[in-house]
């Protein structure tokens, strides 16, 4: 595995060398990755509409859940193939990689119908303000008709993170965060297609990235062959979404909780509403740490498991929480004191930039909380062990994160600060969660080898 350059081996050397090593270009992917959105945002902020803002940040909202349950269930693929890899059983990735092809094109089918016919339901669910209603129905349906992109993307970068390899994945997403910025410039700035411009830049983004990542596979030494008769419903495909659907649930569960928090803030105002639109693009950028973290340590455990390196799965996640712990307390304080800063980056309006910063106190702390959540998720998800992470996500989204929002937003004098302090209560909670189910873990596999 060391010989094949398009793969990597976890489970010797150091774990911090080898684990940043492995980070860093799942970190630079998910930074341009975050800048669809965010640029989506900037141009229409700089060169569209006041009512463009509130509607991309809207329609963003529907579209992610969208493209977070389909990168949840391609983590499934990841761990399945980091686990074949640890195991030494190459010539299984083929068939997992051949059903990954037949079950998503269906998915892909069934997410852009989705999208395209319940637009105008998404967005009254989300109270999308009268004067943005319509374009946000717009911008849903129109990125909903590339999902096949969202999903083939996804799909190939999660093959070669389970293989160790993230550095393709970091180039196929360059790729597409070069097109982007070139259509949004060209669609908005220049043509003034205002929403449906940024729509059709990102769409037209994945398309690229998608077709050019195809060319540069075909001309790669693959560590794994893929026949004819791999693609096909197998099962493979039972395996990888046993793993993929209990952190898909608990995708569309969070995103739901943070779909009810954008509901809640859009029946304030229209500058609330831009105000935590704007926000969110910031957030995003904030989060990407732990997300890297989470990805990584998914795979790194995964191959540890396979390889029966138990020990140094467990130590792995220690090293990532106080590494991704580290970075976030710099992104705290540069969030809580410079959060105007950090917003004035999309819109010239003041009032947004200060609704913006407002949200971002509150929420600032999560940079740090997040990290050590995101650890024990990749943690259990690596072990293939998605459970206690579905109901993690489920209970701190509905027992936490969206009581606690709305208590905050019907309270005298409440402002974007103390509905943005909902979140990082909800990591606390989370910490809680998966350190008392770590430790109860550990006694019963301690118990089983005991008994063994």
């Amino acid at each position: 595995m060391e010989n094949n350059r398009l793969s990597d081996n976890f489970t010797e050397g150091s774990i911090v060398k080898k684990l940043v090593k492995f980070m860093l270009p799942v970190l630079g992917a998910l930074i341009l990755q975050a800048m669809y959105g965010a640029v989506d945002l900037l141009i229409v902020g700089k060169f569209g509409t006041d009512a463009g803002i509130s509607a991309v940040a809207t329609g963003t909202n529907i579209v992610n859940i969208f493209t977070f349950v389909i990168a949840a269930l391609t983590m499934g693929v990841t761990v399945l193939i980091s686990r074949y890899l640890g195991e030494g059983k190459n010539e299984r990735i083929g068939k997992v990689i051949g059903g990954a092809i037949s079950f998503f094109v269906v998915f892909a089918v069934a997410a852009m119908i989705v999208l395209l016919l319940f637009a105008p339901m998404f967005s009254g669910w989300l109270n999308a303000p009268a004067e943005a209603f319509d374009l946000t129905v717009m911008y849903v349906r129109i990125c909903g008709a590339g999902m096949i992109f969202v999903i083939a993307y996804n799909v190939i970068s999660g093959i070669f993170r389970g293989l160790g390899n993230s550095k393709l994945p970091l180039i196929f997403v360059a790729i597409a965060c070069l097109v982007n910025i070139v259509g949004d410039l060209l669609f908005v700035a220049l043509f003034k297609w205002d929403v449906a411009g940024a729509a059709l830049a990102t769409v037209l983004a994945q398309a690229v990235s998608v077709v050019l990542s195809l060319i540069i596979i075909k001309r790669q030494k693959l560590p794994f062959t893929v026949k004819k008769s791999d693609i096909g419903f197998n099962g493979e495909i039972k395996l990888f979404l046993q793993m993929g659907i209990p952190i898909a649930f608990q995708e569309v569960l969070t995103n739901l909780s943070f779909l009810i928090l954008c509901a809640i803030i859009n029946g304030i105002s229209l500058e609330a509403s831009s105000g935590y639109g704007i926000a969110q693009k910031v957030t995003s950028f904030v989060m990407l740490i732990p997300s890297a973290l989470m990805q990584s340590m998914s795979a790194f455990v995964g191959q540890n498991v396979g390889a029966g390196k138990e020990d140094r799965a467990k130590r792995a996640m220690f090293t990532g929480m106080v590494l991704g712990a580290g970075i976030g307390i710099f992104i705290t304080i540069l969030a809580y004191f410079k959060g105007d800063l950090l917003s004035s980056v999309f819109t010239n309006n003041q009032e947004y930039i200060l609704k913006s910063a407002e949200y971002l106190k509150g929420f600032s702390i999560e940079a740090v909380l997040t990290c050590i959540v995101f650890s024990y998720i990749g943690y259990f998800n690596g072990h293939g062990n998605t459970l206690p992470v579905m109901l993690q996500g489920i209970t701190a989204s509905f027992l936490v994160r969206v009581p606690f929002s709305y208590l905050f937003s019907i309270k005298e004098g409440a402002t974007l600060i103390d509905i943005g302090l909902a979140v990082p209560i909800a990591s606390v909670y989370g910490i809680i969660f998966f350190t008392i189910y770590y430790i109860c873990d550990r006694k019963r596999s301690g118990e089983k080898s005991r008994a063994a």
